[in-house]
């Protein structure tokens, strides 16, 4: 497996925990569940994303604009989250904000996906795409496994 399968597949989490989300209503168990796993997913995979993928670009010439710029992006979805935890989930706020994230996580999803990924597959030889990889996933097993126990 390389690099951009493994968070593509996480990509693909995102995209289904928030379609699933923004269906619920209210103050709700589920949607109290679906948005803790949610963040959990946005924040793991963020500090992953940026320790086994980012990183390694950002000091290629080519990749230090895109990969500052996905590391701002992460910073704006954070203030998201945020701003979605400091509101009453029965209010018709929430929604609204839980939308924004949505709008603004799947367009961070596109530009790594249509952009980023063709850029840095440039840069990165297959070798590196695959330990990319295998560091990215077992960090991300290690988190995963880490809040089930």
């Amino acid at each position: 497996m390389k690099i951009f399968e493994a968070i593509r597949k996480d990509h693909d989490i995102q995209r289904k925990l928030f379609d699933e989300l923004i269906e619920t209503s209210g103050d709700s168990e589920r949607r109290t569940q679906l948005f803790e796993a949610l963040k959990h997913e946005l924040k793991i995979h963020e500090d992953a994303e940026e320790r086994h993928f980012y990183k390694p670009l950002i000091s290629d010439d080519m990749m230090q604009e895109h990969a500052r710029h996905g590391i701002a992006e992460h910073h704006e979805i954070d203030e998201l989250v945020e701003k979605l935890e400091e509101t009453e989930q029965d209010s018709s706020a929430w929604l609204k904000y839980a939308k924004d994230l949505q709008h603004k996580v799947l367009h961070h999803l596109e530009d790594e996906e249509r952009t980023f990924f063709q850029l840095s597959g440039k840069v990165l030889s297959e070798k590196q795409k695959e330990e990319l990889a295998t560091k990215y996933v077992a960090f991300m097993d290690e988190c995963r496994n880490g809040v089930a126990k």
